[in-house]
């Protein structure tokens, strides 16, 4: 897609160089898709408040964790919970900028979705009590980052 073609407010991203007009003949059709994106702007909206609140949870959080015995002292399960608090607001935030992304330009933001499903899963990983998962789960995690690995490669190479 070329750079002229992004600020066109008119266009959704299908796949490189195959863009289609939400413009309709259609005034009904019309109507549908300002519908959805007043429904993408509250989404935009809740995604906001999710945010707030969950850089609540993480001061909460730590605040328990470091109050509790032994006093201003983490143990390592303290430390990965205070990481997936982080890793959850962070994925908010990545998500909220994949909408509002969609909303600046009606462009699906294809390589950042997949960047955060990597985000998200690399957040599962993180967090991760061996001692209490499979051996059969954490293979079927490693498929997904493989998987969410290459398609993000192949998206890259393919937008160079």
């Amino acid at each position: 897609m070329e750079n002229g073609n992004q600020n066109n407010e008119n266009e959704l991203f299908v796949e490189p160089g195959h863009e289609f007009t939400t413009k309709s003949d259609d005034p009904f059709i019309d109507v549908l898709h300002k519908i959805i994106r007043l429904a993408v702007k509250l989404l935009a909206a809740l995604m906001v408040l999710v945010i707030v609140w969950g850089i609540g949870d993480v001061i909460y959080v730590l605040y328990q964790r470091l109050v509790a015995p032994p006093f201003l002292l983490l143990s390592i399960s303290d430390i990965l919970a205070t990481f997936g608090a982080f890793l959850a607001v962070l994925i908010a935030i990545e998500i909220f900028i994949n909408i509002t992304m969609y909303l600046k330009t009606d462009v699906i933001p294809v390589r950042l979705v997949v960047a955060t499903a990597l985000m998200a899963i690399s957040r599962k990983v993180i967090i991760f009590d061996f001692e209490k998962i499979s051996p059969l789960y954490v293979a079927g995690t490693a498929a997904v980052v493989l998987a969410l690995g290459i398609t993000y490669w192949l998206i890259s190479k393919k937008t160079r």
